[in-house]
């Protein structure tokens, strides 16, 4: 057992102790205790606390979310993957940012997702009718990343013939974020993005030759865009963002909680009894296992955070799966406890760039696990599930469940 002060100590996120994807709370706990604001071995500092986390959400002025010079070294400034995440609304601070996301945002509210509902229960219904039969389920592949693609597939209005690729692009783009990039993801990486944007030029020719309602094809909105319309790369790569925001944190949302309530019984039966604990449930799911982990930011000048002064271009890693879980923000943190109240956890982030896709996520949660819940209420794990080793997202690659 190695000490906590010695976990803080040695902790460097391109080298990371084994068994860190399988649990990494034990390490981000020893930081918060010790290290909270760590320098890492490149210059940067790693933020683990709730509070130094949700500051520099809350400054974007000071911590920007520009990520050129990070990026450049990274993929080369002359590759697909640069231009991509370079480009997104993520990596991107106003006024470029606020003018993408008002493009998105309209067609995401709650007014303008009521009619996704149906299409979404009819959804779910398909999924959990095939797998009925049968007892059993890979909950990943067959369910939880399933109905992501096809709710992003509704939004961008692409033919339900052309979805399959869909899941393997964004995997293989959003593979590349990950703090340690092997030559083999850069490939994986640079080739699906150009098997999209092959795609997309051909979507976006027919959408612009024929628009849809903008009220709820966010394409069509991006080609509208109010002010100055955005131009063709930053419309093709804001749609590639679209896919991946709402792809790999939805389907980790909808796994991760399927996973909590097969080890912990008890909330699943409070949720049977009274299904108006969903939503809450949802809601420690998010803060206990939250589906992305890892936010960046970069200082525009001279700061401090935690009491650590920073110099301007330090890179900043904001820790929101340890943030989740500091016991000054979240009383008996690592419990989980479907009632929790307040939950003000940070698994969307905070301020400006908080995530624009969290009450489609949310409702896409509700449905699946609901539905799921109220005909398999007795699931159990069929095996032992089987986590990604990625340290960026936080999910499951496979999730066998049966039932009787």
């Amino acid at each position: 057992m190695i000490a906590p002060d010695a976990l803080a100590r040695d902790f460097d996120l391109r080298n990371l102790p084994a068994g860190f994807a399988d649990d990494p709370f034990p390490v981000y706990r020893a930081l918060r205790e010790n290290e909270p604001v760590r320098r890492m071995p490149d210059g940067g500092v790693f933020l683990t606390r709730y509070a130094d986390v949700l500051a520099a959400y809350r400054d974007p002025a000071t911590f920007s979310s520009d990520k050129r010079k990070e990026f450049a070294p990274k993929y080369g400034e002359g590759s697909r993957l640069f231009r991509h995440h370079t480009t997104s609304l993520v990596f991107n601070d106003a006024p470029y940012h606020a003018r993408v996301r008002r493009a998105i945002v309209g067609a995401l509210i709650p007014r303008a997702l009521e009619p996704l509902e149906a299409k979404l229960e009819s959804l779910v219904t398909r999924l959990l009718d095939r797998a009925g039969d049968a007892g059993r389920m890979e909950a990943i592949g067959e369910f939880a990343g399933a109905i992501p693609v096809e709710v992003i597939g509704d939004l961008l209005a692409v033919p339900g013939a052309d979805r399959a690729p869909l899941r393997g692009w964004s995997l293989a783009i959003l593979g590349a974020l990950e703090p340690v990039l092997s030559a083999e993801a850069r490939e994986a990486g640079e080739r699906a993005l150009a098997e999209f944007h092959d795609y997309l030029s051909l979507l976006i020719a027919e959408r612009r030759a024929r628009p849809g309602d903008a009220e709820r094809d966010v394409l069509t909105r991006l080609i509208r865009s109010e002010g100055e319309p955005l131009g063709a790369a930053e419309l093709a790569e804001n749609c590639v963002f679209l896919l991946n925001a709402g792809h790999e944190t939805t389907t980790n949302l909808i796994g991760n909680a399927l996973e909590l309530f097969a080890r912990f019984p008890g909330a699943r039966q409070e949720i049977a009894a009274d299904p108006g604990r969903l939503r809450g449930a949802i809601e420690e799911v998010l803060r206990y296992e939250s589906s992305n982990q890892l936010g960046n930011r970069v200082t525009t000048c001279a700061t401090e955070i935690g009491g650590v002064a920073l110099a301007p271009g330090t890179f900043v890693t904001l820790c929101i799966g340890a943030a989740n879980r500091d016991p000054a923000a979240f009383a008996d943190p690592e419990a989980f406890d479907i009632a929790r109240n307040p939950n003000r956890h940070l698994a969307f982030a905070a301020g400006v760039h908080q995530c624009a896709g969290m009450n489609l996520a949310r409702m896409e949660a509700r449905i699946a696990l609901g539905r799921f819940l109220k005909r398999f209420p007795d699931y159990a794990l069929a095996g032992p599930p089987v986590r990604s080793r990625r340290v960026r997202f936080r999910g499951f690659t496979r999730l066998a469940l049966s039932w009787r």
